[in-house]
């Protein structure tokens, strides 16, 4: 019965997931253009994968939990909005920096956005405050983690199968959720590789929050604070982590 919700949960992560691009493939919001960037090698890619992987698993996830449901749904939300509104500063440090200086950059917004999401599914998902807050570290931090490794096609998606594949392990909802950030992940890896879409801001946000909130549903205070203090590291360090995933 577990592994049959954890199969229908990945499931219906990756169909709503594909099933919003062709949506948005076909009746593009504001034409097929504006849904059109460069990538990093001069082609062009759709951006349909970052909402629809976003959309896709905020409603699989919120099958298994309100709380990581909103926490995908906001992280998503933050993502698309740096995708819109995003400038050339990379890093927090440099968006910390413009906010010390009175400038509110799409970076700052994202992240305190998506810290706010964070705390609140923890609060949710957790019953004592110091469980709470490490959760709300753990989700957030997962979404820039995910975003961090977002730098070539694949990267994002394939490390969310890799880092999402032990919680099937686990019984009840950490392994639901780890099944929906897989499923998402899984429907837009191969258009990804072949680099017809890019996931985005939008997207890495959103299956890295759905990632943390599989680690805070299976994980108890101690665990917590290995997840907190590994996703904290990555994003001091996240500078390397993102030379790392180049060179991988």
């Amino acid at each position: 019965m577990i592994a049959d919700r954890t199969s229908r949960s990945f499931l219906l992560s990756a169909a709503l997931t594909r099933a919003g691009q062709a949506v948005l493939r076909k009746a593009a919001p504001g034409g097929r253009e504006s849904w059109e960037r460069k990538n990093h090698a001069g082609r062009t890619v759709g951006l349909y994968a970052g909402p629809a992987s976003a959309l896709g698993t905020a409603v699989a996830a919120a099958r298994v939990h309100p709380g990581a449901g909103l926490a995908v749904l906001a992280a998503g939300a933050c993502g698309a909005y740096d995708d819109v509104a995003g400038d050339h500063r990379r890093g927090f440090r440099a968006h910390l920096g413009a906010l010390r200086d009175g400038e509110v950059t799409s970076g700052a917004v994202k992240l305190f956005g998506i810290s706010a999401a964070g705390l609140v599914a923890g609060a949710v998902m957790k019953e004592r405050v110091p469980d709470k807050v490490l959760a709300g570290v753990v989700i957030a931090g997962a979404a820039h983690l995910v975003n961090l490794l977002d730098v070539r096609p694949g990267r994002a998606a394939g490390a969310v199968l890799a880092l999402g594949a032990p919680g099937l392990s686990r019984k009840g909802p950490a392994a639901e959720l780890s099944a929906v950030a897989m499923g998402g992940a899984a429907a837009v890896l191969p258009d990804d590789l072949g680099e017809r879409v890019m996931i985005g801001d939008t997207g890495a946000h959103a299956l890295g929050a759905a990632l943390g909130a599989a680690v805070v549903a299976g994980n108890r205070r101690a665990g917590l604070l290995v997840h907190a203090a590994a996703v904290v590291a990555a994003a001091v360090y996240g500078d390397r982590v993102s030379a790392w995933a180049r060179a991988l």
